[in-house]
């Protein structure tokens, strides 16, 4: 199995296969965010497509010191349901009240490999150990951030908690989870992460 580093490069040089590598090994995982943010089915899928072209194009500007591939998927993807979102609250005739429980569709999971999926279940399951090792305040802020598409001043409004404390505690908390992210990573045939 080629690393996602080796696949983003292959793909700047437009290898579209090493782009299905890729969309085979995180696409669940993005389409598991985009439909938790955005819970319509077709938004969320709308993002996936959006994500992945977005990769094809500019896998050359990935820089491995910044994220994992994994990593900056996630925030493109976080990046890209968000502002789809905020679009669909501008037009209010287009609003549906969001679910509160995330769904998976089951027709994505048949696109992943049982490799994959398990990769993808268990960078689920290091997020979620992550996140639960989190004091409440700082996990219901990046709830907020990351599932409700919050920037940080509209955290502290509905919060009632200064602006200075949620950047300090969203910082924080996110050093926390990079840290205990970074320190669960599994080695792989000499990788190094």
């Amino acid at each position: 199995m080629q690393s996602d580093q080796h696949l983003l490069d292959q793909i700047a040089t437009g290898n579209a296969e090493a782009l299905g590598a890729l969309y085979d090994t995180h696409a669940r995982t993005v389409f598991a965010l985009a439909k938790r943010v955005l819970v319509r089915q077709e938004d969320a899928e709308e993002v996936v497509q959006d994500v992945f072209a977005y990769v094809w194009r500019e896998a050359a500007r990935y820089q491995a010191g910044r994220a994992t591939v994994a990593g900056w998927l996630v925030m493109l993807t976080r990046t890209r349901a968000i502002d789809k979102l905020r679009s669909r609250q501008a037009r209010p005739d287009l609003n549906q009240a969001a679910d509160p429980a995330p769904v998976l569709d089951a027709s994505v999971s048949k696109l992943a490999t049982p490799e994959s999926m398990a990769v993808s279940q268990d960078e689920a399951r290091r997020v979620g150990a992550a996140l639960n090792h989190l004091p409440a305040e700082q996990r219901a802020l990046i709830d907020l951030a990351y599932f409700e598409g919050l920037s940080q001043s509209e955290i502290a409004d509905r919060t009632g908690t200064p602006l200075g404390t949620v950047k300090t505690r969203m910082r924080t908390a996110l050093q926390t989870m990079r840290t205990a992210m970074q320190s669960t990573t599994p080695q792989r045939g000499g990788e190094q992460t």
